[in-house]
C-alpha cells in the first residue's frame, strides 16, 4: 500500500504542478488535459486545456492533482503536507522555495523537537509543514 496526496485546484493545476517540479524536481509524468479525455465533452470550453489529472514522481513521493469545476472546488482544509528531511539545509531550502508567494505560518526555525520546521500556505492554497528529522541532540552533538 501507498499513499499519495491528491491536490485540487480552481484552474491553477498547471501552474501549481510546474512550481512543485521547480522546488522538488523530478518528473511530471502526467498532465493531462480535459480536452484529450472523454469528459472534454462534459466540461465548457475554456476547461478543455485545463488539467484533468497531473502526476509527479521523484524518489519515494507522488503527487497528483487536478483542476476540478469551480461548483466542486472547495478551498483546503483539515490536511497539512508534511514534509519530511533529514538534511537541516536541504529542509530550508524546500521551505524557501515553498515560501514564494506563501503565506508563513510558521517560519523554518530549530524547535525543541528537530534542527528544523516551517509551516506555510503555498501560493496556490496547499499547506506544508517541513521538519527537519535530523534530532537536535545529534545537532548539538556536531557542534
Amino acid at each position: 500500500m501507498r499513499i499519495a496526496p491528491h491536490l485540487c485546484f480552481d484552474g491553477q493545476c498547471e501552474a501549481a504542478f510546474t512550481f512543485y517540479q521547480n522546488v522538488f524536481g523530478g518528473e511530471l509524468a502526467t498532465l493531462k488535459r480535459y480536452g484529450d479525455t472523454p469528459m472534454g465533452q462534459s466540461v465548457p470550453d475554456d476547461w478543455q486545456s485545463r488539467i484533468a489529472h497531473a502526476t509527479l514522481v521523484w524518489p519515494g513521493s507522488e503527487l497528483f492533482g487536478a483542476d476540478v469545476l469551480p461548483e466542486q472546488f472547495q478551498a483546503p482544509q483539515g490536511f497539512i503536507i508534511a514534509l519530511g528531511v533529514e538534511e537541516p539545509a536541504l529542509a530550508q531550502d524546500l521551505f524557501d522555495a515553498l515560501s514564494f508567494d506563501a503565506t508563513i505560518i510558521t517560519p523554518f526555525e530549530s524547535t525543541f523537537w528537530t534542527a528544523g520546521y516551517g509551516m506555510l500556505v503555498d501560493q496556490f492554497g496547499i499547506p506544508w509543514e517541513v521538519n527537519c528529522e535530523e534530532p537536535v541532540d545529534k545537532i548539538l552533538e556536531s557542534k
